[in-house]
This record gives C-alpha cells, sequence and structure tokens, in this order.
C-alpha cells in the first residue's frame, strides 16, 4: 500500500524502509514484522549463548539471558523510530545493535550479570550479522525482484 492508500506499486516508490533512492517495489515487510524478527533474533542469540556455556535451554532461562537484550532492543526502536525505516540495514540494523548492546550490557550490570570484554565482543558481532545481515538480505531480495 502506498502512502495514498493504494495496493501495488508505484513507478518512483522505494523500497520501504530499505533505500531513499532507488526506484523499487514497495516491501510488504511491514515495521511489526521487522520488529518480531529482531526479537526473535535476540531470543535465538540468548539460547545459542546459553546452550554454549551448558546452561538449560528452558524458556525462562532463555528468556532471563535474553531479556536485557530486548529491553535494548525496545529502547532502540523507540529512540531511532525504527519504523519508519525498518528494513534500513545501517540507518536502523547497525544503530539498533549499538543500542541493544549498550542497553543490555547496562541493565545485565544492574541486575547483577557480568559483561566480560569478550562477552561483549560476541554480543556485538553475533547481533550485528543478526540485525544487520536479515536487513541486507532482504534489501537484496527486494532489489532482485525490482529487475525481474
Amino acid at each position: 500500500m502506498d502512502r495514498s492508500g493504494r495496493v501495488g506499486t508505484a513507478s518512483a516508490a522505494t523500497v520501504e524502509g530499505m533505500t531513499d533512492s532507488a526506484p523499487a517495489r514497495r516491501s510488504t515487510l511491514t515495521w511489526p514484522w521487522a520488529a518480531a524478527i529482531d526479537a526473535l533474533l535476540v531470543l535465538v542469540f540468548a539460547t545459542i549463548g546459553r546452550a554454549s556455556h551448558e546452561h538449560s535451554l528452558d524458556v525462562l532461562g532463555v528468556l532471563e539471558t535474553a531479556w536485557p537484550f530486548l529491553v535494548g532492543l525496545a529502547a532502540g526502536w523507540a529512540v531511532l523510530r525504527a519504523w519508519r525505516a525498518p528494513v534500513a540495514p545501517l540507518r536502523t540494523g547497525a544503530l539498533l545493535v549499538v543500542i541493544t548492546v549498550v542497553v543490555g550490557m547496562l541493565l545485565r550490570v544492574v541486575s547483577g550479570g557480568t559483561t566480560a570484554v569478550a562477552f561483549v565482543i560476541v554480543a556485538t558481532v553475533t547481533l550485528l550479522v543478526f540485525l544487520v545481515g536479515w536487513r541486507g538480505i532482504a534489501l537484496l531480495v527486494a532489489r532482485r525482484r525490482v529487475r525481474r
């Protein structure tokens, strides 16, 4: 749906939230879906971390590990107003990583958790791959569809 409420493509429309210049078909991926994908990937990050340290993978354990980063992610969405460009890899994805990691680590410290340098690096790299990566893939898919 374009800004006038019409469904379909407009010749000068951009891939919503992906790029500001290239003519393309509007993305069907809306911001609630992008936010849900982000949250799911933060949960995957927490699950991988727990599994690699031989912690239980029960739902409460994963949520215990993930909650600081989920709060950071929500803060990032709010601060960046990420719903305006939900699928932009750098403008949204990379900045979300920074806010998610900083807020997540601060909340871990405040709640009695640890933030070893190695953990900060692993968290940053993993979330960078996850939150920027899926957006980059979405951008490539959208551009490929436009060329057809």
